[in-house]
């Protein structure tokens, strides 16, 4: 245990280095590269990373996007996929958020309701924010802070909310006796959150935590009245903090946004809100989505985690559609879940004939080559997280697979002929099927039988994969999976996927990390104050977690995003990790 006089300096030492790279927490969006007009810019491959592409300040108009699933929930307590979060920003508002524009400036947060950046107490374990005047919910009642800490409040209960992040559950001293804003209202919370008054928000940590102003920019804070929360009904109708709000909402194939005109621009220097509204189509054909935007039909696609293989062969030889596209390099993981309460794979011999029998080009090949796909990853980190090392424990020839290995460790588990086991996927992202083909051909060579079912994206975790009732009943014992990280350092990344303690029934993005070890230096990680030591104690959670084998990556990400046409203002953002969708406007 350090003394509080450390963790104090630590804490405010943390707040500082905020603060200066935010140059005092302004939230202006970066200004348009020069090289374009708002005329209509001549498009060039990567125009959008370095700079705003098409930049314009015209208002009015329409966008049209489209979704290849369901949404996860539109409910800001319900949702753990980076489009919302970065769709989520035009409805809601939360207590900080990413710097809106293109560049390295897109991994720092900046106040969005609060007027600055947190005040951490001296121990580290308080944090304050003052929240803006002047902010309206679409109804025009006045935003206090009361609305953020009931907000956060509500997101606790994993049950009715099965999909949003679990790091306030984790970090806030909770009663023992609260389950919930339904289930126990009459449990004072506050030693956990709290309105002190109309503008203070008070957080209550259980442990020093420097990354507060990353946590908050999640939607948790996002406000929520009270008076109108439905519970799991609220999906239907969010009530709109930010710039636009649900003119329609048919679920399951398409929404509508609009201008909420109780919105002050005057309060928010984060969201020019350019567009008169928003057209959004959901449950779209991933490979129609893809030709749909080529062809201008639609603007925007929301999932923005790159085109399809299929457009691929069109895309890339073609170099006015190539001209169109941007390629950058993602704080993402796509990777395969290897679940260990799913006999055989409770033997750890077992798992690592699985890494082993891997072909690790054909699965490359399967999320679009190096190119679209990604860089072959040999751990957990991608390289984009602060302090990664790349290292292999499973090194194989030309990356291809070890049939021999993979038997010497099948029967060194008990099972010399091999084994059967169910791998899941999402159905409606041709990736992950491409994924779990190339996996069933591989691993079949060493005898271990794969039977593949997709599921939808939207229940993939709710129902499916992250379902522990469903896992164990159904013997999965692969899962495809994807990664990227809330905020760019190791706990922002691995603490979601590795720590077991975050588990709960329904909704989980980790069901194969099961280890003590693994759990201990996260604890250990968490706590360290030295950037340098905190850096290489992730790194000791990496080696430990690819040592359980409990983890199959895949690639460091890379993704091809098309710049639709007729839009302006685009611009990649490297903490929302896909284009800026809060700057966009339309011709």
């Amino acid at each position: 245990m350090r003394r509080k006089s450390a963790l104090a300096a630590a804490a405010t030492a943390a707040l500082a280095m905020v603060l200066s790279a935010c140059g005092g927490g302004g939230g202006t969006p970066q200004q348009p590269a020069q090289s374009a007009s708002g005329g209509g810019a001549q498009p060039a491959f990567n125009a959008a990373l370095t700079g705003v592409y098409n930049p314009s300040t015209k208002k009015g108009g329409t966008i049209k996007a489209a979704h290849s699933s369901d949404w996860d929930s539109l409910d800001p307590a319900d949702t753990y996929y980076g489009y919302s979060f970065n769709f989520g920003r035009l409805y809601w508002r939360t207590l900080t958020t990413y710097k809106t524009g293109p560049g390295p400036d897109g991994n720092q947060v900046v106040p969005d309701l609060a007027e600055g950046l947190g005040q951490p107490s001296p121990d580290g374990k308080t944090w304050t924010y003052k929240i803006r005047s002047g902010l309206k919910f679409e109804d025009g009642t006045p935003i206090t802070a009361k609305d953020v800490a009931y907000a956060v409040a509500r997101s606790y209960d994993k049950e009715t909310f099965p999909h949003g992040p679990s790091y306030l559950n984790e970090l806030l001293a909770w009663p023992k006796d609260f389950k919930g804003v339904y289930k126990t209202p009459d449990v004072d919370y506050k030693s956990a959150v709290e309105a002190t008054d109309d503008t203070t928000v008070v957080f209550h940590l259980v442990k020093p935590f420097s990354s507060m102003d990353y946590i908050v920019q999640l939607p948790m804070t996002a406000p929520v009245p009270k008076d109108k929360d439905t519970g799991a009904k609220y999906r239907e109708h969010v009530i709109s903090s930010g710039p636009y709000k649900f003119e329609t909402n048919e679920a399951g194939k398409r929404f509508t946004l609009v201008r909420n005109d109780q919105w002050d621009p005057a309060t928010d220097p984060n969201r020019p809100a350019l567009p008169d509204k928003w057209e959004v189509q959901l449950n779209v054909n991933a490979d129609d989505l893809d030709n749909q935007l080529m062809s201008g039909s639609i603007q925007l696609d929301i999932p923005g985690t790159g085109m399809q293989p299929a457009a691929l062969g069109k895309v890339l030889p073609d170099p006015a559609l190539k001209a169109r596209t941007d390629n950058p390099t993602i704080a993402r993981l796509w990777y395969v879940s290897v679940i260990p309460d799913t006999k055989p794979l409770d033997n750890i011999e077992c798992r690592k004939a699985v890494m082993w029998a891997a072909d690790r080009v054909a699965n490359q090949t399967a999320y679009g080559g190096p190119v679209a796909g990604g860089e072959i990853a040999t751990n957990v980190m991608p390289p984009a997280v602060v302090g990664q090392e790349k290292f292999d424990l499973y090194q194989t020839p030309e990356n291809k697979g070890d049939v021999e290995k993979a038997k010497q460790a099948l029967a060194a588990c008990g099972q010399p002929n091999g084994f059967e086991t169910t791998m899941t996927f999402r159905a409606d992202r041709p990736r992950e099927k491409a994924l779990a083909e190339a996996m069933q051909q591989a691993l079949s060579k060493a005898g271990i039988k794969l039977t593949l079912k997709g599921f939808p994206a939207s229940s993939y975790f709710s129902d499916y994969a992250g379902n522990v009732d469903y896992v164990k009943k159904n013997g999965i014992g692969l899962a495809t999976h994807g990664w990227g990280s809330d905020w760019p350092d190791g706990y922002g990344f691995m603490q979601a996927i590795v720590d077991s303690r975050t588990i709960r029934p329904a909704g989980n993005y980790n069901l194969s990390v099961k280890n003590a070890e693994v759990d201990k230096l996260v604890d250990q990680a968490a706590a360290e104050l030295d950037a340098t030591a905190r850096a290489k104690l992730w790194v000791d959670v990496d080696k430990k977690v690819m040592e359980d084998a409990s983890i199959l990556p895949v690639v460091w990400a890379k993704s091809l995003l098309m710049r639709g046409q007729g839009v302006t203002n685009l611009a990649y953002n490297e903490g929302q990790q896909m284009y800026d969708y809060v700057l966009l406007g339309a011709e």
